[in-house]
């Protein structure tokens, strides 16, 4: 029941996720950060279990920073696309992680980008993405709205259109929203 958006615009990445924790019929609490920062330029949405959403996202954090402490170098966003990835693909044959992931990033070189991995394995580097039943509103909204150099106004607006949908169409109540941008000055929420 989980519901994560992300939007690439010119040299950052939003990412907005429902707030609802939620398991069959029940809501068990409704300020659920589903957004976690990996570190000082890169954001890590997970939808799926709580259980496996927490385990995979501290896995990662912590791997990245000892991978930085280490090595002396800082995991840049397709590295940590990779690196998930990779763990995802892993878990696969052992304790498979149930979760469906938006990762948003910013690089000095790279700039922004956003990828897109599901609890399989498979990764993609996307300018929109969408998790969870909700893609199935919100996909051809972000498809209409996006253009190449994108504000975080126009982002921001997109997105809006699009919880808007979800409102009015998806059976599934989801009030409370926590948006995150990540750019060139690190995340912040908006």
């Amino acid at each position: 029941m989980d519901t994560l958006l992300g939007i690439k615009g010119d040299g950052f990445v939003l990412i907005a996720a429902d707030a609802s924790a939620a398991r069959s019929i029940l809501v068990f609490k409704t300020d659920q950060d589903k957004i976690a920062q990996l570190d000082s330029h890169k954001l890590l949405a997970a939808a799926g279990p709580n259980a496996d959403c927490s385990n995979l996202t501290e896995y990662v954090q912590k791997n990245m920073a000892l991978y930085e402490f280490n090595n002396d170098l800082k995991l840049g966003t397709h590295a940590a696309a990779n690196f998930i990835r990779r763990t995802l693909a892993t878990a696969l044959r052992k304790g498979p992680y149930q979760t469906n992931l938006l990762l948003g990033g910013f690089d000095e070189k790279d700039g922004a980008s956003l990828y897109f991995m599901d609890y399989l394995g498979s990764m993609q580097k996307l300018n929109f993405g969408a998790q969870g039943y909700a893609a199935n509103f919100t996909l051809s909204i972000f498809d209409r709205e996006y253009k190449e150099g994108l504000t975080l106004a126009e982002a921001e607006e997109i997105l809006e259109k699009a919880k808007k949908e979800l409102a009015v169409r998806f059976l599934i109540s989801q009030p409370k929203w926590i948006m995150k941008v990540v750019d060139k000055d690190g995340v912040r929420m908006l």
